[in-house]
């Protein structure tokens, strides 16, 4: 699959916080998005790993991303 713009954020939620409407404007104008969570956010405070990985993926549909990924590195471990 080719993807025009690949977004890589540290915890599911983190694309969309912090560039959710761009990822948006992307997708409407025809470019393939592709999201990559580093982690599965198991150290955050919003939500278990699992509702958050189940948002995330809702998240992905609604803003038309054309691949959703998580690399499952333990949260607080990256280097």
């Amino acid at each position: 699959m080719n993807i025009d713009v690949l977004v890589f954020a540290a915890h599911p939620d983190d694309a969309e916080i912090s560039m959710g409407g761009t990822i948006a404007k992307l997708t409407k104008s025809g470019f393939k998005v592709g999201i990559v969570d580093f982690t599965r956010g198991e150290l955050g405070s919003r939500g278990t790993p699992e509702i958050r990985q189940k948002e995330a993926f809702q998240a992905a549909i609604i803003l038309k991303a054309a691949l959703r990924e998580n690399l499952n590195i333990p949260d607080g471990n990256i280097q």
